[in-house]
């Protein structure tokens, strides 16, 4: 009793500390899409009903303040990400927008490649073949390719109103750095666009709270930082 008492005078200590940040979802982007996924975001939290479901932890770039600094020392150079997206440039691995449909025998190679990941198994979704991918306009799909020509990678983004935020990232298991040069190449082109006026503001890779260790790294090295959002509809 005592110790759960602890834990939650700890998470309220930590909420509390939590930046904010004020992400506004539009419906100009697709209608019904960012009403579903504003209604998502905003439902309770299964564990802490209080909260809404992607309120607390949220993992986030701002990218107008990485914009306004010097980026590698800011996205890339903390830890050893540097490092790993430098390794990946070596050994060829290049990033490029791709039309899923036309990579349906690579992509389910990739989701089979190993029987679980972040300690919990494949979902059933990433086990069954797709034939066919449908394209959404608010999404921008990605993948990374070995200088052989081959997708290793492959993430999806929506853009949701002053935020984007990845939807599915996943790749082959190695140590070459391809993941880290995923989201760092991705990180740059969105810096760039919201330069040219076009841009999302943030960028969002789901949550710090309940990420397995290894993830919570990954997000910490390569620029995330966990928020508590604020959330409207427009």
């Amino acid at each position: 009793m005592i110790n759960t008492l602890i834990k939650q005078c700890k998470l309220m200590l930590d909420v509390a500390r939590l930046p904010v940040a004020t992400l506004c979802f539009d419906t100009s982007f697709h209608p019904d899409d960012v009403r579903a996924m504003h209604r998502l975001f905003t439902s309770p939290h299964p564990k802490y009903k209080v909260f809404g479901y992607k309120q607390l932890g949220v993992a986030l770039i701002d990218l107008r303040r990485a914009g306004a600094s010097d980026h590698v020392d800011h996205i890339i150079g903390k830890a050893d990400a540097a490092t790993f997206v430098n390794k990946a440039r070596r050994r060829g691995y290049t990033l490029a927008q791709i039309d899923r449909n036309d990579h349906v025998d690579a992509i389910h190679d990739i989701n089979v490649s190993l029987p679980s990941r972040q300690g919990r198994p494949m979902d059933a979704s990433y086990r069954e073949k797709k034939t066919h991918f449908e394209t959404q306009r608010h999404y921008r799909y990605f993948g990374a390719f070995n200088k052989q020509g081959k997708l290793v990678a492959y993430c999806n983004i929506g853009r949701f109103g002053n935020f984007a935020a990845f939807s599915q990232l996943i790749g082959y298991r190695n140590n070459d750095g391809v993941m880290h040069l995923m989201v760092n190449e991705i990180v740059h082109l969105l810096i760039d666009e919201l330069r040219a006026g076009s841009g999302p503001e943030f960028l969002m890779y789901d949550t710090f709270f309940g990420a397995q260790p290894g993830l919570r790294q990954f997000k910490t090295m390569l620029g995330f930082a966990p928020y508590r959002a604020r959330y409207s509809l427009r």
